[in-house]
């Protein structure tokens, strides 16, 4: 399948002249559009450079190959812009939203946010995508006028929401949050801006989405290979994996095992991306979205893989699950990293002296429930790196996490 390098924009496309504004208002730039610039205050925040030391899968001592959290915001990046160009959508409202995806994760991970969020069971919660929404509305320092980056409403939305509405209309969380309830970062600050909770996204925000997906289900394909936890023969008992190297091989009986894994993860990205458009087409051309607004009230994803893929990407995840993810190599290490993070939580809560000075004052002048907040703060912008470093520094001993 041939797709055009882009077509005109479409009309359920965000527009940035359209856009409902930032919570704070500001003069417009004269040389970015909204959605531009708020890419570009995504790039340079500090937040941002963080994800260089932050775990994907592997620590960021095990090896300069392996994907960090940055390197894969910026596959994921590209997969959505080139999904949305070819929809016609906003390329920089999606890049701008897989740039901030993971900006929330603490160091380690998931098993950094897992330790965090038994930290904070009993004062609100750890959940990464909020902590990505606070850090954008209020953790982040870098203007004279107002806290966070002051992103505009359609980027927000795309943050919050970008997997779907976290609510039913009425208010009551929905989805993964029924259980639980509304992460408190979402919370607080949707009753200081609606972020119309209970509807979609933007077909922009689903598109970063889904690119987080083919992201990281090639690139840990890669990584998991590069990492020595599986061979080239184990992967290729996924169907959709045997059928790329079977045409990899006819074509290059030679080729070296280097560039084949190289040749397969390009070509798995490439066909689930052009699935991705594929599906997109169809799904909008049923639900004929005129609007953005349409596409948020069009009561289901309009981005997503096709039935084949679905299943194609299922068995993917079922065959990384247990060999990479749940690897006794990776789980004993995340064993590891998650106590180093309940060691530095646990040792603020009890000296918030050990904080640096700012964190400590504010620390300890606050009520219990604030005062954990902060410190969850604290530790959720550490790197891999320092997270240790300041457990080294606080403890006789530190786990080497290898």
């Amino acid at each position: 399948m041939a797709i055009e390098a882009g077509c005109p924009r479409a009309v359920y496309a965000a527009h940035p002249a359209q856009s409902r504004g930032r919570h704070f208002p500001e003069p417009p730039s004269v040389t970015r559009n909204d959605f531009r610039r708020d890419c570009d205050r995504i790039i340079h925040a500090t937040a941002f450079r963080r994800l260089k030391y932050k775990t994907q899968v592997f620590v960021f001592h095990e090896g300069d190959h392996y994907r960090t959290r940055l390197t894969h915001s910026l596959e994921v990046a590209q997969i959505a812009r080139a999904m949305s160009r070819a929809l016609g959508l906003d390329e920089d409202l999606s890049e701008a939203l897989a740039l901030a995806h993971d900006l929330g994760h603490p160091p380690f991970g998931h098993a950094g946010e897992r330790a965090l969020a038994a930290c904070m069971g009993g004062h609100g919660g750890f959940d990464h995508n909020a902590q990505t929404l606070r850090i954008v509305t209020e953790l982040e320092r870098r203007y004279p006028d107002f806290d966070g980056l002051n992103l505009t409403w359609e980027t927000l939305e795309g943050i919050a929401k970008h997997n779907g509405p976290l609510t039913d209309r009425q208010g009551n969380p929905a989805g993964r949050y029924r259980e639980t309830g509304l992460p408190e970062g979402i919370r607080l600050y949707s009753a200081a801006q609606d972020l119309h909770l209970w509807s979609y996204a933007s077909a922009e925000a689903q598109m970063a989405a889904i690119a987080d997906d083919i992201a990281y289900d090639a690139h840990d394909i890669d990584d998991g290979l590069r990492a020595g936890l599986f061979s080239i023969d184990d992967i290729a008992a996924v169907p959709i994996v045997a059928g790329i190297l079977a045409d990899i091989r006819k074509k290059h009986p030679r080729l070296d095992t280097e560039r084949l894994v190289h040749e397969l993860v390009r070509r798995l990205i490439s066909q689930m991306i052009e699935d991705v458009i594929t599906e997109a087409r169809s799904r909008l051309q049923q639900a004929a979205p005129r609007s953005v607004d349409e596409v948020r009230g069009a009561g289901r994803p309009l981005a997503g893989f096709s039935p084949a893929m679905a299943e194609a990407d299922a068995a993917i995840k079922g065959f990384l699950y247990p060999r990479m993810y749940r690897h006794a190599r990776i789980m004993r290490i995340m064993a590891e990293a998650e106590s180093v993070v309940r060691d530095l939580f646990e040792r603020y809560s009890t000296k918030p002296a050990d904080l640096p000075s700012g964190w400590a004052a504010a620390a300890e002048m606050a009520d219990s429930q604030v005062s954990a907040r902060k410190i969850a703060d604290f530790i959720a912008g550490m790197t891999d790196r320092y997270a240790l470093m300041e457990h080294a520094r606080l403890f006789p001993a530190t786990p080497e996490l290898r």
